[in-house]
């Protein structure tokens, strides 16, 4: 269903607009939301804290015993403050005992911090993707207008992946490399502040670098989410399209295009691998300049006798739990960038106003009668473009109203107002009186039918298509709308029957058996208002007959709305608007119309002169007829098509 005047406005104007509302989203506002994931999930996460730091302070044991080992045990170096249980001259048991039990709790500890953390990331990831998801499914039909099927897939599956860095196992160990930095820091200033003080000036100086290249690295990382959208997008487009792809032969152009997205990521992926290097090698140099300083300092320390073998052996590996942690957590900030780019895009979906946003205070609604009423309805896509311009009529219950026109002319447009998927900029539309614009979207839609003419299958059994429109019918209800769409000729043909599975988008369907199921589908529904937008374009003259028996008892009693562009099949219609350049030029009943000779009689004659062309001459190409000159009204068959 679409107008061409339909596509979304792609002016500078409007990038600018864009581009500028993405630039709003602040680190602030993205931090707010961390901080709402944090906050749900703060029990979990102080008792990873709590684990951490046993298991952090359990892992320096074994460090600090190398001091004791050394001057104690090898030098024989007397410890005054040793309880009277534990022997002097016999200390290496017991400090094997004590490194032993500590290593076998900084080992339970870890695993059971992988297991609460990770569990905790995997359910955030989980939860975030629902959310997100439930939010996009109530975006007007207008958003995914502008936005690609794999862009959006990728904000939903891929963008929430980044999040277990921060409620997982990521935001712990920043935490936790902050405490074991701190305390071995501590130890270090203990054993010799002298030392301690250039070595804490280079991690200073360290973590100024860091931060600067964390604010470079974090749009580079939501680039590369922008373009990994963009080109699964892409992808997905060529893939639902491979028919047509290979059917102009462009599976060249289609490889050159997606190439070239691919090597726009591959760019972007370069730039990222050089800043995640340059941290790295920013903390090797740290590494090796703090080295360098203890080997310096350190000796000079020794030989002057203010620091003893141990003390400097200690230092060195207490130096090393200091820059390891800081070295890991410029490892987890390059992962809380890329997951920050991450939750800016999923907030620039959730910001996104949902069309049911006012549902609660708007009045609920009814089983409705289905009277419809258009009161001067003016719409625009595109401000300063008008599709549709002072529509005014009324579809009393149970009626039909046809809608005839040329491509452009707004039919479709129509039906979209029609369907709440979009709303009147000007004017209003009622339903049993009642504004469309005050009435809850869920009570109105939930009493709408339609069959499109091109109608999306689900990749499920021919039972779940056609009780999509009901899940809770029952088998038997299911066979009857079957029996009235005609579909059980062709779907007792298959071997499985109504658990016959239909493929992506129906494909395993023909267009004709994939329109009546269609059908069946509006049949089970039972609405109160029903959309049929060409719904017999995929149906030859034989099966558009058996089935058009199906579709005048489905219009029974409810307020239909037709596009039809074979005039034939709406000649019962109650009223028929004739619309051009988005207004009705004219409307009445089907004779009505042809006695009044104008835009609708024209139509009528140049289709019956087409149709007795291609019934006369079998075979011939008729799509481009010349002009001829107007034939009196053929009378119609009680199935509506010109008799012949």
């Amino acid at each position: 269903m679409s107008e061409t005047s339909k596509n979304s406005p792609s002016s500078s104007d409007s990038k600018k607009k864009s581009e500028e509302k993405k630039k709003r989203l602040s680190l602030a506002g993205v931090w707010r939301e961390s901080k709402d994931l944090l906050w749900a999930r703060r029990y979990r996460l102080l008792l990873g804290l709590g684990l951490l730091v046993l298991g952090r302070l359990s892992g320096m044991v074994l460090p600090a015993s190398t001091k004791f080992l050394i001057d104690n045990v090898i030098g024989q170096k007397p410890i005054e403050w040793l309880p009277s249980f534990v022997d002097p001259n016999n200390l290496l048991p017991w400090i094997a005992l004590i490194a032993g039990i500590a290593t076998l709790v900084s080992a339970a500890t870890s695993f059971s911090l992988s297991m609460v953390l990770g569990v905790a990331g995997q359910k955030a990831i989980n939860e975030l993707r629902i959310k997100v998801q439930q939010h996009v499914s109530r975006l007007p039909v207008s958003y995914f207008d502008t936005h690609k099927t794999g862009e959006m897939v990728t904000r939903i599956m891929s963008d929430a992946e980044g999040i277990r860095n921060l409620v997982g196992t990521g935001f712990v160990q920043l935490i936790g490399g902050l405490f074991t930095a701190g305390v071995a820091l501590s130890v270090l200033f203990w054993l010799n502040w002298r030392l301690t003080s250039v070595t804490l000036v280079l991690l200073l100086l360290f973590a100024a670098v860091m931060a600067v290249g964390f604010s470079r690295l974090r749009p580079i990382f939501r680039e590369r989410s922008r373009l990994s959208a963009d080109l699964n997008g892409r992808l997905v487009e060529a893939i639902n399209g491979l028919r047509v792809v290979k059917a102009y032969t462009a599976e060249k152009r289609e490889q050159r295009i997606f190439a070239h997205g691919a090597h726009k990521l591959l760019r972007n992926v370069v730039k990222t691998m050089v800043g995640v290097a340059s941290v790295t090698s920013l903390s090797s140099l740290l590494f090796g300049l703090v080295g360098l300083g203890m080997s310096v300092i350190g000796a000079r320390e020794v030989m002057a006798g203010r620091m003893s073998l141990g003390d400097i052996f200690m230092y060195l590996v207490f130096t090393g739990l200091v820059v390891t942690p800081l070295i890991q957590i410029s490892a987890i900030g390059t992962q809380f960038s890329e997951a920050f780019a991450g939750l800016d895009r999923i907030r620039e979906v959730l910001n996104e106003a949902p069309e049911d946003a006012g549902d609660a205070e708007r009045s609920p609604l009814a089983r409705v009668r289905g009277e419809v009423h258009f009161e001067e309805v003016g719409f625009e896509y595109t401000s300063g473009i008008p599709v549709l311009k002072g529509i005014s009529f009324d579809a009393p219950a149970g009626t039909t109203t046809a809608l005839v026109g040329p491509s452009g002319s707004g039919k479709s447009t129509l039906i979209s107002l029609v369907m709440a998927f979009n709303h009147p900029n000007q004017g209003r539309i009622t339903i049993d009186g009642q504004d469309l614009r005050e009435t809850r979207l869920r009570d109105f839609r939930s009493q709408l039918g339609i069959v499109l003419q091109e109608n999306f299958l689900f990749a499920g059994t021919v039972r779940e298509n056609i009780s999509y429109s009901r899940p809770r019918a029952t088998f038997e209800e299911v066979q009857e709308a079957s029996r009235i769409a005609h579909c059980e000729e062709f779907i007792e043909g298959f071997p499985e029957g109504y658990d016959t599975v239909v493929g992506e988008r129906g494909i395993k369907l023909s267009g004709g058996q994939r329109q009546r199921i269609a059908i069946a589908r509006a049949i089970l529904a039972d609405p109160r208002i029903l959309i049929l937008d060409e719904a017999t374009s995929s149906l030859d003259s034989e099966s558009e007959e058996k089935i058009q028996a199906g579709l005048d008892v489905l219009l029974q009693g409810r307020t239909t709305f037709v596009i039809a562009h074979r005039l034939s099949t709406i000649r019962n219609a109650d009223q028929i608007l004739v619309l051009d350049g988005g207004e009705i030029v004219e409307r009445g009943s089907h004779e009505e119309l042809l006695a009044a000779d104008g835009r609708y009689k024209s139509l009528y004659d140049k289709q019956y002169r087409l149709e007795l062309n291609r019934f006369i001459n079998p075979g011939e190409d008729f799509s481009q007829q010349p002009e001829v000159p107007k034939v009196p009204s053929a009378p119609t068959s009680s199935r509506g098509m010109p008799s012949l």
